[in-house]
């Protein structure tokens, strides 16, 4: 149907253009979102910052969603793009011959604001945009990519509008009828060039490596390049340009003829002429440099009278070489003609592709090479056939060159070479040196009459002026754009300029491989040039290819470089021959090698120019061009000042006897002197960035004055609060000034060590953003009401401020100079602190932000993670795709725990989401930076899309759930929100699966042994758990069943999963899916092997527990081995034979080996009581060796413990040392079995424990070394005692067991060094954690703990809801919560003060810090210790009683007796500490303070629950019935009732005196003494 046919074209249509904008802004668009984040802080008005920063937040995020639906439309009409773009380019055909059917008739008129300069611009720019997308698209084609080929075809159709607008604008804009025909013409042409191309293309993908396809497909894309170059011939201009080209190429022929007619004019005249064609022609070159600046008219004059002097030119240089006397110079003579011409067209060349595209990178810097080129080609023809006074040709060439550098000078706003400000400075030192000398050389020599040295030394100062001019002009570029107020460029994915500029070397030193006229050595320095720009562009293209995230730019950037490559190594074999012969031959084979080379860089250089790939260049503010004038003044005076002391020089070679010559001479040298010394002065003084960091330094060292004025009115509790503005409002100010801060770190890092011309913009917009941070924290501060908590932000605030500081001063001292490698490691060090410190103001933000469930930070970096996985990956990735695989797996399911967790927690406690938030934040940007990885090394790459894709969609649902989860957090009794809580936890893990499926298809095998690996850890925690069982005596058997009944199904079992075993330790040399299925049967086997194990352990009957743990042990140690089996075949799928992680699979399959064997024999002895024992002995030995391998490798264990525990666990050691010198004794298998058990734990245990103390933070390399060295020596002498005792059993006689005490003195040392080690690693700090002292302290502060977590719930506490009753009623209620909550308070301060009190016990000596465990000590920490419990205990039985009492459940006594019990426990520990304590001390007395405080709190809620006792005694009215029996009934109830619960009361009284009798017994002797 013709109309859905016309919505499905314009659709497609949208969505092609779409997918253009998302590509070509992509990068403006994000500087965009940077640079609004970067600004929020800087702005002053608190609303508009907010603003600012909400629009920042929404661009990003409607750009990342619209980047996503752009990707999926395109999936949808992918293969449509093709046809779309070439109905495009059928339309413009049209509109192009419309246009010329309007020029015919007069009709065709420029749009509005349409000029001809700027319409031919557009049209120069826009070719070779069009040239650059149709060779990705050849490439895309070629590749058979369809989804690139289709963004390529795109492309080109939109760069081809551009293009058509631009011819018709010309042709409307230009008074030459004729031309405007001839314009538009060539654009038809090129419009019907490309649809043939793009059709073409079309067809090559439908046969992917079909040769004819793909040669059709070449030549059609040259007549398109034909006719684009037509095209821009056809400009105004450029016509002048190509006559001159031609001019100059017919006039060359002259050179080309075997014989050159002899001279007719004399030697003199002949070089009186070509002298004067030189300079013309040289005049000539700098005209045609200054017009391509102006209008296009001005190139076509210049370029006219410069194509005249170069034919006057070649006419003198061939009647100079009829004057040659022989065949040889005659030869010579014409090379360089030849030469000349050459660079000559070079120049016209370089002029036309400036005029056509004036903002092309690196386009100044070609022409002015080009002209430097022609005047240097001049020079060696001028010094080859002249016959002046010596001296003199060398004056006029080195005039020559000052004349033509001197336009560097200009307007230095383009890099002029690759030298960094440091080498310019280095490079103006060395240069001033060399032309001292050589000035002190042309005044010696002009006077002693040397005029052979004299001319020598006027080439040397020649080549140093010209020399110091491009120092002087690079880093005046470098001072300009290094101004805070100049625009940085931002760096692309290739340098342009670099690949241009190592086009131009590769070629130039070609041209000096074939020349004939060049030395051995002048091949050779071809050769190393080559051999250097080659390399770079290779390397360029591999960091090219790994940033890039299009598989056809990464696939074009790899073949490139091996083009260039291969051709270089085929030119170096040829170069190599011509230097063993310079023959004819060998010069030949080298041209011809030459030309692919040539033509591979060429290809190279113009596939970089993709406007895709190019940076960003920087713009020079006024400031910047002020700060570059006293470098250029005080160069435009030395070449000027150099020149006219070389003219000086020249007429004073001629006549040394002129003394007013002389004194000209010594004026110029003084100017020329004076001039350098002020240009080293100007570059030193204007170093980039070291003014910003003076300045900075000064910004920063007054906010950290700010903040110590806002700490010291924190301390004294006058710091203003801020009203103007909310808490939640500074929070996020902070937060997004910090994160700013962040984002410097380490460019200012980079830039302090090798980008001086970025130091001082990034440290300007380092301090910017200071003043914010001081205003932000001490706003938040202000605000805060918890003092702590507004000293650690004050702190943290400061600490960062501090860290900058340090940062700076060490930027400063490394200035961007990448040869002061001793200021490095202080700028690294610096870098690492500051990026601790925003850490840490960042997880205080983010803990303070989740409380009150503001989740905004959190977002951003999701999104800011997010946004990285559309970044290249780094050039070498150091992991492959199975490691990034693994940790990948890990986090995705830790966010689907997470997520889980977030679905009970909105139900149950909604306040505990803000820090799983956190969590889930922490544990996506993981994600994203593994996932990143994963997607770059996976194979094929449509898999690393996927992965990223996914990864990138499981960032929005998180984001959803994190800022659900905040919205749950200001409302907890949102039920609408639950909901959409709980839909989108469901939703991150579902995207989690999509995830993790992706992952699998990337790599099915070894995502089958992470699976596996994750289904054998479960086996053994089930293992460890039926371990417990057996111990405890509880494992039985569920029928009476013998362990006979389960043996062959344990042997059968056994060898099936060594079968597995075999298959996988093959399948890591083999496919995927063998791998798969090998590591799915064995984790399938060694579940059933588990299981019938377990059934046979049962069957042994819980009489024998020993022999049970034996045998599940056995199991356990073969699924442990199976684990590290899976671990390793997953590290080694897919590697070489000779990698070392081969290595680490065969030996995890010995140890598999060995283990199941130890199990058979295990399984065989269960039965036989007379060798069970030493069979659990020997598998226990070999259990051991394999613990302390693990221990003695380099891994650093998941976490850490500390001293304490690793000392505790040295007693289990102790105590298997004794039972195994026991059972050594009486070699009873029982004993024997025990001891095997106990020595299985006890080692695992201690080897643990050593290792995770070891690795704390805190310890000091030396001491985990000791600790190591002792804990593996232990292992050692316990490993020695169990073999002994092996042999023992073996062949028991007296001797062998009285060697028994040996071995275990041995145990016993190594425990003692350990024990001390473990001490050393606690410091001075370290305590017995035996003493009861610390016991105390210990059940103090969990008494502490206890109150304090009391009091928070009855905050929480409300009265319960009831129909409105009398107001005393509710207002007893209320009572009753305030007394609960002082008496909560009063006993929290209580024993807080009573742990003072005993700390200033320990501080006087009364009691030791480890004490020898003396009675009263003991009894005094005892007396303390149960008073703390009984505080803590009082005080929660009060809030229960509080909380039953307020909802109805409990009467007004209970609450009574409760508040007495809190008051008489208070008093027990009040009299615990005054025992020993000093009564005039100051905790004393704030322990008597807080005692006192806790009784008035019980009194005060004693008084008014009995109050409303008794109220309420008062207030119940009894109904008296009025009939007889009833009323009898009711007396008699009445006195039942009473009896009974008088009789209750009675035996209440006796249980609480036999509870006080018994408590009494266990009182300390002070408590007794005190009561009596």
């Amino acid at each position: 149907h013709p109309q859905k046919k016309g919505k499905k074209t314009k659709s497609r249509g949208l969505i092609m253009l779409l997918g253009l904008l998302l590509t070509r802004n992509k990068l403006r668009k994000l500087i965009m979102v940077a640079s609004a984040k970067a600004a929020v802080p800087t702005v002053t008005d608190q609303a508009a910052a907010m603003q600012l920063s909400q629009c920042a937040k929404n661009l990003a995020t409607s750009l990342a969603e619209l980047r996503t639906a752009s990707q999926k439309a395109h999936e949808a009409c992918g293969p449509m793009e093709i046809d779309s773009a070439l109905n495009t380019v059928q339309t413009l055909k049209n509109e192009l011959q419309d246009a010329k059917m309007a020029a015919v008739d007069g009709q065709l008129k420029p749009l509005p604001g349409e000029t001809l300069e700027k319409c031919a611009q557009d049209l120069g720019s826009t070719s070779k945009a069009v040239g650059s997308s149709m060779a990705q698209l050849l490439t895309c084609a070629a590749q058979g990519n369809e989804h690139y080929t289709g963004v390529a075809a795109r492309e080109t159709a939109q760069a081809l509008k551009t293009l058509a607008q631009a011819a018709r604008g010309v042709a409307a804009s230009t008074t030459d009828p004729v031309a405007a025909h001839a314009m538009l013409d060539s654009a038809r042409d090129v419009m019907e060039g490309s649809a043939m191309l793009i059709q073409e293309a079309k067809q090559a993908l439908a046969a992917p490596g079909d040769a004819d396809s793909q040669q059709r497909l070449a030549q059609v894309a040259k007549a398109v390049s034909h006719s684009l170059n037509n095209c821009v011939n056809c400009l105004p201009g450029q016509k002048d340009v190509d006559v001159a080209l031609k001019s100059i190429g017919e006039s060359s022929k002259k050179l080309l003829v075997d014989l050159l007619p002899p001279s007719s004019k004399s030697f003199q005249e002949a070089q009186s002429e070509l002298n004067q064609a030189a300079a013309d022609l040289n005049q000539s070159a700098g005209e045609v440099v200054h017009a391509t600046r102006g209008q296009s008219g001005e190139l076509a004059a210049a370029s006219g009278k410069f194509s005249d002097d170069f034919d006057e030119f070649l006419d003198a240089g061939i009647e100079m070489a009829g004057q040659a006397q022989t065949k040889e110079d005659q030869i010579q003579v014409i090379g360089n003609l030849k030469s000349i011409s050459m660079a000559s067209s070079k120049l016209l060349l370089a002029a036309k592709s400036l005029s056509v595209d004036p903002g092309a990178p690196n386009a100044k810097n070609l022409l002015a090479a080009a002209a430097r080129a022609v005047t240097e080609s001049i020079n060696q023809l001028i010094t080859l056939c002249t016959q002046q006074a010596p001296g003199q040709k060398e004056c006029d060439n080195a005039l020559r060159e000052l004349e033509t550098v001197k336009g560097m000078l200009d307007n230095p706003n383009e890099p002029v070479s690759d030298l960094s400000y440091f080498d310019c400075i280095e490079g103006v030192m060395e240069n001033s040196k060399v032309l001292g000398e050589s000035m002190a050389g042309i005044s010696q020599n002009a006077k002693t009459g040397d005029l052979l040295v004299f001319g020598e030394c006027v080439g040397v100062a020649s080549k140093a002026l010209c020399g110091l001019t491009e120092a002087a002009a690079q880093a005046a570029y470098l001072v300009g754009i290094s101004d805070p107020n100049s625009q940085a460029g931002q760096q692309g994915l290739v340098d342009p300029i670099q690949f241009a500029r190592a086009n131009q070397a590769i070629q130039m030193a070609c041209q000096n491989l074939v020349d004939p006229a060049s030395s051995p050595s002048q091949v050779l320095s071809a050769a190393t040039i080559v051999a250097k720009h080659t390399s770079a562009l290779c390397n360029a293209c591999r960091i090219a290819s790994s940033k890039t995230a299009n598989p056809v730019a990464k696939r074009h950037f790899v073949q490139s470089a091996k083009e260039v490559a291969n051709s270089t190594a085929n030119l170096v074999k040829t170069i190599k021959a011509l230097d063993g012969d310079f023959s004819e031959e060998n010069r030949n084979k080298c041209r011809i090698a030459t030309a692919p080379l040539i033509e591979a860089v060429e290809n190279l250089t113009a596939f970089a120019s993709n406007p895709e790939f190019v940076s960003i260049p920087a713009q020079i503010s006024t400031e910047g061009s002020r700060a570059q004038e006293p470098i250029l003044i005080s160069a435009k005076t030395m070449l000027e000042s150099s020149s006219l002391l070389i003219k000086t020089a020249r007429s004073l070679a001629i006549n040394p006897k002129d003394p007013p010559t002389w004194s000209v001479l010594a004026g110029h040298s003084h100017t020329v002197s004076d001039s350098i010394k002020s240009l080293i002065t100007s570059i030193r003084d204007k170093a980039p960035g070291q003014r910003e960091c003076d300045y900075s330094i000064d910004g920063i060292n007054r906010c950290i004055r700010d903040i110590e004025q806002a700490s010291l009115a924190a301390v004294s509790q006058s710091l203003a609060t801020r009203d103007d503005i909310s808490v939640e409002a500074l929070q996020e100010q902070l937060t997004s000034v910090v994160q700013e801060i962040g984002h410097l770190i380490d460019p200012i890092a980079t830039a302090a060590r090798g980008e001086a011309a970025q130091l001082g913009h990034k440290v300007t917009q380092l301090a910017s953003y200071f003043e914010p941070l001081v205003l932000a924290a001490v706003g938040v501060a202000s605000k805060t009401l918890d003092h702590q908590q507004q000293m650690t932000v004050l702190d943290q605030s400061k600490t960062l401020a501090e860290s900058a500081l340090q940062m700076l001063y060490a930027a400063k001292e490394g200035g961007g100079n990448p040869k002061a490698s001793h200021t490095h490691d202080a700028i690294t060090e610096a870098a690492q602190l500051m990026k601790e410190a925003v850490d840490d103001i960042m997880v205080t933000l983010n803990e303070a932000a989740s409380e009150v469930g503001m989740v905004g930070g959190m977002v951003d970096s999701i999104a800011e993670a997010m946004s990285k996985l559309d970044e290249g990956t780094p050039a070498d990735p150091k992991g492959t795709f199975v490691d990034y695989q693994t940790t990948v797996v890990k986090y995705s399911k830790a966010i689907a725990v997470t997520a889980q967790e977030m679905m009970t927690k909105s139900v149950t406690n909604p306040e505990e989401l803000g820090g799983l938030a956190s969590q889930m934040t922490n544990d996506y940007g993981h994600l994203a930076l593994q996932g990143r990885m994963a997607a770059a090394t996976a194979e094929p790459e449509e898999i690393g899309f996927q992965i990223k894709t996914r990864v990138q969609e499981l960032g929005h649902g998180c984001i959803f759930l994190v800022q659900k989860a905040g919205a749950l957090q200001i409302c907890p009794t949102d039920s609408y929100t639950k909901r959409e809580l709980i839909e989108c936890a469901r939703a991150v893990t579902e995207k989690v699966s999509l995830v993790l499926s992706a992952l699998q298809a990337g790599n099915k095998g070894t995502q089958a042994c992470i699976t596996a690996a994750s289904a054998v850890s479960g086996i053994i925690a089930d293992l460890d758990t039926t371990i417990m069982f057996a111990t405890a005596g509880t494992l039985n058997a569920e029928n009476n069943e013998s362990f006979a009944d389960h043996r062959e199904n344990i042997l059968k079992t056994a060898k099936a999963l060594v079968e597995d075993t075999k298959l996988l330790v093959s399948g890591a040399a083999s496919s995927q899916d063998k791998l798969a299925q090998a590591a799915q049967s064995s984790a399938n086997t060694i579940t059933q092997l588990a299981e019938v194990v377990k059934l046979g352990a049962a069957s042994l009957g819980s009489d024998d527990p020993e022999t049970q743990v034996v045998l599940i042990n056995a199991i356990k140690d073969v699924a442990k081995a199976l684990s590290d089996l899976i671990g390793a075949t997953k590290g080694a799928a897919s590697k070489p034979a000779d990698d070392p992680s081969m290595y680490q699979l065969k030996g995890a399959a010995k140890v598999m080996v060995t283990n199941v064997t130890s199990l058979l024999k295990t399984v065989k002895a269960v039965e036989d009581e007379a060798t069970r024992g030493t069979r659990a002995l020997e598998a226990t030995i070999e259990y051991i060796k394999q613990e302390l391998t693990v221990f003695q490798s380099n891994e650093v264990p998941e976490k850490t413990s500390s001293p304490e525990e690793s000392i505790r666990m040295t007693k289990g050691i102790t105590m298997a040392t004794a039972k195994a010198v026991a059972a050594g004794n009486s070699c009873r298998q029982e004993d024997v079995i025990a001891t095997a058990n106990l020595s299985r734990k006890a080692v695992a245990d201690m080897l643990t424990a050593c290792k995770q103390a070891s690795y704390h933070q805190e310890v000091s390399e030396e001491v985990r070394e000791r600790a190591l060295r002792f804990g593996t020596e232990c292992t050692l002498g316990y490993l020695e005692l169990l073999e002994h005792v092996l042999l023992i059993l073996q062949k028991p006689t007296p001797e062998l067991k009285h060697q028994l005490s040996a071995f275990s003195k041995r145990v016993a040392g190594a425990v003692t060094e350990l024990i001390q080690s473990a001490e050393a690693m606690k410091g001075t700090e370290w305590v017995d954690p035996e003493d009861p002292t610390v016991i105390a302290e210990t059940e103090l502060l969990g008494a502490a703990a206890s109150i304090e977590a009391a009091a928070k719930k009855l905050e929480q506490l409300k009265p319960r809801a009831k129909p409105k009753q009398a107001d005393e009623t509710l207002d007893f209620e209320e009572q009753i919560l305030e007394a609960a909550k002082s008496i909560a308070a009063a006993t929290s301060a209580l024993v807080k003060s009573a742990s003072a009190a005993q700390r200033e016990l320990v501080a006087q000596g009364k009691v030791g810090a480890i004490p020898a465990n003396a009675a009263d000590d003991g009894q005094w920490s005892q007396g303390l210790i149960s008073a703390a419990r009984m505080v803590a205990a009082a005080t929660s039985n009060l809030c229960e009683a509080a909380n039953a009492s307020v909802q109805g459940h409990a009467s007004e006594e209970k609450l009574i007796s409760s508040a007495k019990q809190v008051a008489a426990s208070t008093a027990q520990l009040l009299v615990a500490c005054k025992v020993k304590a000093d009564h005039d001390s100051e905790a004393m007395r704030r322990l008597q303070a807080a005692g006192n405080a806790v009784k008035r709190a019980s009194d005060n809620l004693v008084r008014a629950a009995q109050k409303a006792a008794f109220g309420k005694a008062e207030d119940d009215d009894v109904v008296v019935k009025t009939k007889f029996v009833g009323g009898i009934a009711q007396i008699i109830a009445a006195q039942e009732e009473m009896l009974k619960k008088e009789r209750e009361l009675e035996e209440a009284r006796k249980k609480l005196a036999q509870i006080r009798q018994q408590q009494y017994k266990f009182l300390p002797t002070e408590l007794r003494e005190d009561e009596g």
